[in-house]
């Protein structure tokens, strides 16, 4: 299948190569020609403006926009809207607000375009393992591009299936799923970041108590030198706190078992916040991720062990690097 992809930084640049492994014929744009030449001389066809990318493409035209959320989605997004026909589909492949999707979305249905936000997890590690994808948008629209949704997917793997599961059908194993009308899926997307704030403090948070339990000063009556890195690595071994980001904390912590290269800034990408305004706007109680969300904000003026995980965490899942950080 043809596709345009419009920004070739972390995540772009890496669904583009996993596309043309697959099959798919790319054609791409980013504001960096150094960016674009690398990805033709991977074999996509390299593009100098929106306009190029939209010329390259046979009707019904599908290009997929990932670049930063915000400003930059919204003026990307609307020039193509400008350049695309009727029948085209235009995908937000990032992390914009779900609002925002269903106003973009209703001004390019007076012209035809079918709009599609796809929420979009698996970070810099994407390219091998597969992106997990929330889609929402018309059924038509993500009839579509289901080929391309398909081979961006992670698939079934070697996870085991939930007992019944095969009763039920559905795309939800493959790794993507068509949530619902636009914004349906940055707006599960948006939840499934939340509740990543969440379960990162925790973890963050537990390996703080232990590394606390060194300090005589502070609990003389329990004075534990913890292996750290080890326990991270035995905790991704049959217990129940096993998941990719405790697979990150383990690798961090082996890197660098003390964290000095992070200072503990941890910054927040919006969906955390977006997350709490919309449990305010639905009366609906989100203590934990209030909480997560708030410390994030609080890492910016002092600084913990268990920010510094939370920091290595992100520099592991999406390469994130913290301002103010020498590492």
């Amino acid at each position: 299948m043809q596709i345009g992809m419009i920004g070739l930084g972390r995540m772009g640049a890496n669904m583009a190569r996993r596309l043309m492994r697959g099959g798919h014929q790319c054609v791409v744009y980013d504001r960096s020609p150094t960016a674009v030449a690398a990805m033709s001389s991977e074999g996509a066809s390299g593009a100098d403006s929106l306009a190029t990318v939209v010329s390259r493409l046979a009707a019904p035209r599908v290009v997929w926009v990932m670049v930063p959320a915000g400003a930059p989605t919204e003026q990307t997004v609307m020039a193509l809207g400008d350049l695309m026909s009727s029948g085209d589909i235009i995908i937000d492949g990032g992390n914009s607000f779900f609002k925002d999707d269903v106003r973009r979305g209703q001004i390019l249905a007076k012209k035809g375009i079918r709009y599609v936000d796809a929420g979009t997890s698996g970070g810099v590690a994407g390219l091998e393992r597969g992106y997990c994808l929330m889609v929402g948008g018309d059924a038509d629209a993500f009839a579509h591009i289901e080929p391309i949704l398909k081979t961006l997917a992670p698939g079934r793997g070697d996870i085991s299936r939930t007992p019944g599961r095969d009763k039920v059908g559905g795309t939800a194993e493959e790794g993507y799923l068509h949530c619902g009308p636009t914004g349906s899926g940055h707006f599960v997307k948006m939840v499934h970041n939340g509740i990543e704030y969440g379960v990162m403090q925790a973890i963050a948070e537990g390996f703080d108590i232990m590394k606390g339990a060194s300090n005589p000063t502070v609990a003389p009556e329990h004075r534990f030198d913890l292996p750290l890195r080890d326990v991270a690595e035995l905790w991704r071994r049959g217990s129940v706190l096993t998941s990719w980001l405790l697979d990150l904390t383990a690798k961090a912590m082996l890197d660098d078992p003390q964290l000095a290269k992070f200072v503990g800034t941890v910054e927040d990408s919006g969906e955390g916040r977006w997350t709490v305004m919309t449990a305010v706007e639905e009366a609906v109680p989100a203590e934990v991720i209030a909480a997560a969300l708030f410390t994030r904000f609080r890492s910016r003026q002092d600084h913990t062990f268990a920010e510094k995980v939370l920091s290595a965490m992100r520099f592991q899942f999406g390469g994130h690097v913290e301002h103010g950080s020498g590492g």
